[in-house]
């Protein structure tokens, strides 16, 4: 089922895209294992997996990212472990997983689901992809969950059909933007760009999908970065996002997304005048 799976949904032809492939397998499966666990009764969906699963986002993400509903600092992805293991050997995929300990006091709660697998067991003719068959491609997937989340945002739930029919309770499309808008904002990588953010700011915006502003202040007064007595206004956001398009070096940003596209053509507009442009046409959940 595993190799069906992948040349139905994937097609691959070289080691880039078997690995792609697996490491999509592999989420969809973790996050049908984290449901059948329960683990959507207090957990939300959110970040660019969840962008790309269900919502067809173009690009290629590696981690799967949650929010839990209301605070519990005493969350442990522990309980979840065994769940994951189980559901990924059902389908043929040996793994490891491993809980990440936290060396400070953090919010975020991680663990990791590792797998290596031939790549001839993933093919279904051996033929399409003849170079390095018995190679080995590995797959490290991180989980990450956010114990003391900001508040205030909206989830749905978004139907998952593969490995098998089941609903995953996910971000609103304008929540999920507002989460991008503030790690676009505030995301700390000292001088490494993170083009992720930029292609899925002009995915969002060409998508008509609003921005939930509210969500945005409440995100950046939990970060510590908003702490002016009134809430953020459209004007506000506008000028942050301008002052950051000023600040970034997009041929830093394009290189970083680059790995993540099979169609890399679609960055040779980008530029500081380009998302200057398209930061226009941002709209807000208020207008609607």
């Amino acid at each position: 089922m595993l190799r069906e799976w992948i040349q139905e949904d994937f097609s691959p032809t070289n080691r880039e895209d078997v690995h792609a492939a697996l490491r999509q397998v592999m989420q969809q499966i973790a996050l049908s294992g984290l449901s059948r666990a329960g683990f959507f009764n207090q957990t939300a969906f959110y970040g660019g997996t969840a962008l790309r699963i269900f919502y067809n986002l173009p690009r290629y993400s590696e981690d799967l990212e949650f929010s839990l509903l209301s605070p519990n600092l005493n969350f442990s992805l522990d309980q979840y472990l065994n769940a994951l293991r189980q559901e990924c050997e059902a389908y043929g995929i040996s793994v490891t997983t491993r809980k990440k300990e936290k060396l400070i006091n953090s919010q975020i709660d991680s663990a990791f689901i590792n797998s290596s697998t031939r790549i001839q067991d993933l093919l279904l003719q051996t033929n399409s992809y003849s170079p390095g068959l018995k190679e080995q491609v590995s797959v490290k997937i991180k989980l990450e969950v956010d114990v003391n989340p900001p508040l205030g945002f909206n989830t749905e739930e978004r139907l998952l059909l593969k490995p098998y029919s089941c609903y995953i309770k996910c971000f609103a499309p304008e929540d999920l933007f507002a989460g991008k808008v503030h790690a676009l904002l505030y995301r700390n990588w000292k001088n490494r760009v993170k083009g992720r953010d930029w292609y899925d700011l002009e995915w969002y915006i060409r998508k008509n999908v609003a921005v939930n502003l509210s969500h945005v202040t409440q995100r950046a007064i939990h970060s510590g970065d908003w702490n002016k007595k009134h809430n953020m206004s459209k004007s506000d956001l506008l000028t942050l996002i301008n002052a950051r398009i000023h600040e970034v070096d997009f041929s830093q940003a394009k290189a970083d997304v680059a790995r993540f596209l099979k169609d890399i053509t679609v960055l040779e507009i980008w530029s500081k005048s380009y998302f200057l442009d398209i930061i226009d046409k941002l709209k807000f959940t208020s207008d609607r």
